[in-house]
């Protein structure tokens, strides 16, 4: 079990506390590049670390992101006009640019006024099918060196799932080879013949829910490794967790981090990329996203996309979490239609923030434990003054791992030398 002060540490995220000045350090998703399709299109509204924030790509398609309330007497810029290479709010006609710059103050006729402020203005980087945000004082972290991130768009792939709960309760889940076996039963079932790496991969899980689970703490986080013995031989599996919030399938071909956008939701992106298959391209594309259940016909469906989120199609107790009792009794062991679905509902049902003061964790849990170890530690280099180590390390060389082995074998002998 976490005491109640450190779970509070480790969740609370909004300016100020511990963990929120030290995800401030991180360069961060904040939404998907096709959420600003054209140059001079609608503004979008952006929360983040528990703030609010308008995007927008001007007329030269740049991508600004400033404080949501306008400068001048606080009307939300969510409603204002991309117009004229900027941002013009709808109240006085205050025009600003992407770096924050008052261009127009149409209701004085003080000339001066506009060149004595500033609007509040974010670094921002347009890098793999992404809108990355620096919400951090100062000059910002190095940008992740992730390869999928200058990949062509062909070979790469993502998906935003909105979830009410806090990002520790996603994240936690990628870390917890056990619960594949349970919770994902007749998910496991259902795909036992496709074609798709991600299901022949995992299909061994399903004889076993006892996984021997390890971990070997790093300077970037750590490293979570579940092995089952399958036919006589070692089924090694290797997620590497790093700091703050990305976990590297073991797999091969994806990454997913759980972004907070405030204390009781979080934005879990799923990156798909190996640098051979066109995951960008049809039929692989929507395969994928069919076989986990994001399509985007899925995520509105269930309330997981921007805007069905705020609709009652977001999983609640007042629609049964999406579930079907009638398809358990004739043998779905969760009642629930997708991946997506399944993974959320064990996050979302505890609540906005779990309660892990009443968590009684064993040894299946050593990676969760280990998991909360590690991120506790961010506050901590923080409050020394230290810019968080992982902030500013390569992670080019990181990547998930699945390999047959011995029985008998230590599976740290698969780690990779060179961050082993």
């Amino acid at each position: 079990m976490l005491s109640i002060e450190d779970n509070e540490r480790m969740c609370r995220v909004g300016p100020g506390t511990p963990m929120g000045t030290a995800l401030r350090h991180y360069w961060l998703p904040a939404l998907s590049s096709s959420d600003l399709p054209e140059a001079n299109g609608d503004p979008v509204h952006v929360e983040l670390l528990g703030e609010h924030f308008v995007a927008f790509r001007d007329s030269n398609g740049k991508v600004g992101l400033l404080d949501e309330l306008c400068l001048h007497r606080s009307s939300s810029l969510t409603v204002g006009r991309v117009e004229d290479g900027g941002i013009r709010c709808i109240y006085h006609g205050w025009l600003f640019s992407t770096e924050g710059a008052v261009l127009e103050t149409p209701n004085t006729t003080d000339t001066a006024l506009k060149g004595r402020l500033k609007a509040r203005a974010y670094p921002v980087r347009e890098a793999g099918g992404l809108i990355w945000a620096y919400l951090g004082a100062g000059e910002p972290s190095p940008f992740p060196d992730f390869p999928w991130t200058e990949a062509d768009a062909s070979l790469r792939h993502h998906t935003c799932s909105i979830m009410e709960c806090n990002y520790v309760q996603i994240l936690e889940g990628l870390v917890d080879s056990a619960h594949l076996s349970v919770l994902h039963k007749s998910f496991l079932e259902a795909v036992a013949g496709s074609d798709l790496s991600f299901a022949t991969k995992i299909s061994h899980m399903k004889f076993d829910a006892a996984p021997a689970v390890g971990v070997e703490l790093t300077d970037f986080g750590m490293y979570y490794s579940a092995v089952r013995e399958i036919d006589g031989e070692a089924q090694i599996r290797i997620a590497p967790f790093l700091q703050p919030f990305w976990v590297f399938n073991p797999n091969g071909d994806q990454v997913s981090c759980t972004v907070p956008m405030s204390d009781g939701k979080t934005a879990f992106y799923t990156i798909w990329w190996d640098g051979v298959k066109k995951f960008g391209e049809e039929p692989l594309r929507s395969k994928q996203m069919q076989l986990v259940g994001r399509t985007p016909e899925l995520l509105d469906k269930h309330g997981f996309s921007r805007k069905a989120f705020e609709t009652p199609r977001r999983m609640s107790r007042e629609n049964g979490w999406h579930q079907n009792r009638e398809a358990m009794k004739k043998g779905h062991f969760s009642g629930l239609p997708t991946l997506t679905l399944e993974d959320a509902v064990v996050g979302v049902t505890a609540g906005a923030i779990r309660p892990r003061e009443k968590e009684m964790l064993c040894a299946a849990d050593v990676g969760v434990a280990m998991l909360y170890r590690s991120l506790l530690r961010l506050p901590q280099q923080v409050e020394r003054n230290e810019r968080p180590s992982s902030a500013s390390r390569s992670v080019a060389q990181l990547h998930g791992i699945s390999v047959t082995g011995p029985l008998g074998a230590d599976w740290k002998e698969y780690l990779p030398k060179q961050t082993a």
